[in-house]
C-alpha cells in the first residue's frame, strides 16, 4: 500500500497505458504473423550482422598483423643473414649454402691479370715468290756438254728410239696418282732416262703431298726427226743438229707444265728445284711461251732415300741388268 497518493496514481496510468499497447501489438502480431516474426526476428539479424563484420575485421587485422610479423620477420632474416655473410663469412656447417654458382666456378683471380700471349707479326707477313728459274744460252750449252760427258748419244728416228727401249736404256714415265703423262704423246715417247724417272717420282711425291694434286708431264724424250719438224711450227724449240741442240734428243729431259699452277705452287716449286740445280744435279729453264719448267737430270742425280720403317728387311742384290739401268 502506497503511501503517496500522487505516486499511486501515476502507476495506476502507466500500468493502464501499457497494457493497452500490450493488447493493440499482440493484436497486430495476430492479424500478421510473419511481419510480426520479422519484426522479431530483426533485432537477431542485425546482431548477427554485426556480429558478422566484427568476426571479418578481426580476421582481417589478424592476416595485416600476420602478414607484416612476416614481412618483418623476413626482413630481420634478410639483414641478419646480410650481416652474417659480412662479418662472419660462410657458414662452417654447409659451406656451399651461401655459395653463388658463378662464384663456384669461376676461376680464381690474380693479381697480375689475364696472361696474354706474345704475338709476332712475322708469322702473318707472306712468304715472298721466289724468282723465276730463267734459262739461257750458256745453260742450254752446259745441258749439251754434260750430256755428252756422260755418254749419251741423241736418237735419231723412232727406229733407234724403240730399239734403246727394247735395250731398256730408257723406261716408261712413272706414271700414278700423283703424276699423269700428256695423253697426246705417241706411246715410244713417253719414255725416259732411268735417273730422270727417279726424279721424277720424287718430285711428284712431294707436290702431291703439300698440294694434293698431280703433276702432268707434257713432253719427254724426242728424236731428230721429230725435233726438225717441231722447229716449223714452235720458234721457240732448240736446234735438232749441230753443236747445241735439245737436250730432249737424249731422253734425259722432260717438261712439266705450269699452266694450271697457282702462285703458291710455282713458288714452291721453284723452291724445290733449286738446289738441286745449285748441287749440279739438274738444270731447269722455266719457259713461258709453253708455259713449262724445262728440266734436265743429270746421272749425278741421287733420289733421297724414305724414312726407315718399323723393320728393317734385308733384300736381295739388285740384277746387273737393273743396276746398269742405275747408270752405276
Amino acid at each position: 500500500m502506497l503511501r503517496n497518493p500522487l505516486i499511486a496514481l501515476t502507476l495506476a496510468a502507466f500500468s493502464a497505458t501499457a497494457g493497452t499497447a500490450a493488447t493493440s501489438h499482440h493484436a497486430k502480431a495476430s492479424a500478421h504473423p510473419a511481419k510480426a516474426y520479422s519484426h522479431a526476428a530483426a533485432p537477431r539479424t542485425h546482431a548477427a550482422t554485426a556480429s558478422s563484420r566484427a568476426s571479418a575485421h578481426q580476421s582481417t587485422s589478424a592476416r595485416h598483423n600476420s602478414s607484416a610479423a612476416h614481412v618483418s620477420s623476413s626482413h630481420r632474416s634478410a639483414v641478419h643473414f646480410a650481416a652474417h655473410s659480412h662479418t662472419a663469412g660462410p657458414s662452417h656447417h654447409n659451406p656451399e649454402a651461401h655459395r653463388s654458382p658463378a662464384i663456384r666456378h669461376s676461376p680464381p683471380f690474380t693479381a697480375a691479370g689475364p696472361t696474354v700471349e706474345a704475338v709476332s707479326l712475322h708469322r702473318y707477313r707472306p712468304t715472298p715468290m721466289p724468282p723465276p728459274l730463267l734459262g739461257s744460252s750458256l745453260s742450254l750449252a752446259r745441258q749439251n756438254q754434260i750430256s755428252e760427258s756422260e755418254g749419251l748419244e741423241r736418237i735419231l728416228d723412232n727406229d733407234d728410239l724403240n730399239s734403246r727401249i727394247a735395250q731398256h736404256l730408257l723406261v716408261p714415265l712413272p706414271a700414278s696418282a700423283s703424276l699423269l703423262v700428256n695423253s697426246e704423246l705417241p706411246t715410244n715417247r713417253r719414255y725416259c732416262r732411268p735417273w730422270t724417272a727417279h726424279f721424277l717420282t720424287e718430285f711428284a711425291r712431294a707436290h702431291s703431298a703439300r698440294f694434293h694434286r698431280p703433276i702432268l708431264v707434257s713432253s719427254a724424250v724426242r728424236t731428230v726427226e721429230y725435233q726438225k719438224q717441231l722447229i716449223l711450227v714452235n720458234g721457240n724449240a732448240a736446234a735438232a743438229e749441230g753443236d747445241v741442240v735439245s737436250p730432249h734428243l737424249t731422253g734425259a729431259t722432260v717438261d712439266i707444265a705450269k699452266g694450271t699452277m697457282s702462285r703458291q705452287e710455282l713458288g714452291w716449286v721453284r723452291s724445290w728445284l733449286l738446289p738441286l740445280q745449285v748441287a749440279g744435279q739438274i738444270d731447269v729453264e722455266e719457259e713461258f711461251q709453253q708455259a713449262c719448267f724445262h728440266i734436265t737430270v743429270y746421272k749425278t742425280y741421287v733420289p733421297t732415300p724414305p724414312p726407315p720403317g718399323p723393320h728393317h728387311h734385308r733384300h736381295s742384290p739388285a740384277p746387273e741388268a737393273e743396276l746398269a739401268s742405275r747408270g752405276r
